[in-house]
């Protein structure tokens, strides 16, 4: 009785634009992730950015002074919690597209866009404090 293989699937043809993110982001020999798993790590994203956001501008700049605590230490919290964030952001990034998610682009516009702004913020709370 001769065994029979299973047929070697062909290889997926991505455009250039594809290829070329699935390089920057090192997802191509990365095991493959789902779609539950790319919304999971977005949930988690967004909700350091959320947590960095209220910290920096409600929490450190009004409710701590009035209570008078941590006077200029706000901006290097918001710093390392922005890099967290981004780090968060880039790892969402990667399962949406291990997973070949449908919303992989949207959400990289999206996620860029943030990390922009996180950097940014971050240059500027930085040159405040220590400029």
């Amino acid at each position: 009785m001769a065994v029979q293989t299973p047929p070697i699937p062909a290889p997926i043809e991505r455009p250039a634009a594809d290829r070329f993110m699935r390089r920057l982001l090192r997802v191509d020999t990365a095991p493959a992730a789902t779609a539950a798993e790319a919304r999971r790590a977005f949930q988690t994203s967004v909700l350091v950015s959320a947590v960095r956001c209220s910290l920096m501008y409600l929490v450190f700049p009004f409710l701590l002074p009035a209570l008078g605590i941590a006077a200029g230490v706000g901006p290097v919290i918001g710093a390392v919690i922005g890099v967290i964030a981004i780090v968060c952001i880039v790892a969402s990034m990667r399962r949406f597209w291990r997973a070949d998610h449908r919303a992989r682009w949207t959400y990289t516009i999206f996620g860029g866009a943030i990390i922009v702004a996180l950097l940014v913020f971050n240059v500027i709370d930085i040159a405040r404090t220590f400029g």
